[in-house]
């Protein structure tokens, strides 16, 4: 079996758990290719005679391997994404920080992550991921995101109006800091602290959710998610910042959004004992509760 691994950064804390995991794919006579800055900053923590082979992009990876660790928190998984596209490939996350809603495997089940993945001992969930139509020039050729796409005001200026339309019917002008608008998987990210509902990864709907509205009765609204949603900043601002995931930019006003559900998903390893539900009350401590 061929595993590529994929990380932004490691803490030294965490070296001798890459040492364990590379080890430990070695042992299992498993071929092993690292995105390359990655490999550049573990190289210490690869153990002696180990070989591997490196990536650089899309291209590079999606002949060479069958799945994907991604190495780090959640926001290391979303940056998967451009290196993954359509490719099909999974994608497991190991989890080196703290909450890990994606990156479900916490360091020190590595070795039983491992074994269970080889055996195939496993299931895939699909998440959809969104697709930015129009601009198309926005990110090149990544124009997708795993949890949300945002339009917030540059903190220096004044609230936005953007104007929002779904299926060209139009839903409403939101005056604020700005809009989300969320996938599933994202629905437990950046818009559940706005106030969005918890939405299960396997629903078929998006979410778009106000940031710090100024009309206090206006409220998340659930959308299914083969709509095509159309977004224009109205009002004095000439500018505003747009991002995807962790990708970011400045729009001029005169731009509208075009956006849709994206013709493929992300395929997100899990071990047999996960289940969604199971992780929320976990990480979101609900049953941290002395009737529980």
């Amino acid at each position: 079996m061929n595993i590529a691994l994929f990380g932004k950064n490691i803490a030294p804390e965490n070296g001798e758990y890459i040492r364990q995991l590379v080890k430990e794919l070695a042992d299992n006579q498993v071929e092993i290719v690292i995105y390359k800055p990655f490999a550049d900053m573990i190289a210490a923590f690869v153990p002696e005679g180990v070989e591997y082979d490196v990536f650089n992009s899309h291209n590079d990876l999606k002949d060479n391997a069958e799945m994907l660790f991604s190495i780090g928190g959640d926001g290391t998984i979303l940056d998967t994404v451009p290196f993954v596209l359509d490719s099909g490939m999974p994608v497991l996350g190991i989890n080196m920080g703290r909450l890990g809603f994606l990156s479900s495997i916490s360091k020190d089940e590595i070795k039983q992550a491992v074994r269970s993945v080889l055996s195939g001992d496993f299931s895939v969930e699909q998440r959809t991921l969104l697709e930015l139509v129009s601009p198309e020039k926005v990110f090149g050729n990544v124009r997708y995101a795993l949890n949300e796409l945002n339009v917030i005001r540059n903190p220096e200026h004044s609230l936005l109006a953007i104007k929002v339309l779904v299926d060209d019917v139009y839903l409403n002008t939101y005056w604020g800091d700005g809009i989300l608008l969320a996938t599933p998987t994202g629905s437990t990210a950046y818009s559940l602290s706005a106030g969005g509902p918890i939405i299960a990864p396997n629903a078929k709907n998006f979410v778009i959710t106000p940031i710090a509205t100024h009309n206090l009765t206006v409220r998340p609204v659930v959308i299914p998610d083969d709509s095509v949603i159309r977004i224009q900043v109205e009002g004095r601002e000439k500018r505003f910042v747009f991002s995807m995931d962790s990708r970011t930019c400045a729009l001029d006003t005169s731009v509208q959004l075009k956006v849709r559900k994206a013709c493929f998903c992300l395929n997100l390893v899990r071990m047999r004992n996960e289940d969604f539900f199971g992780t929320i009350r976990n990480k979101l401590m609900w049953g941290k509760d002395n009737r529980n």
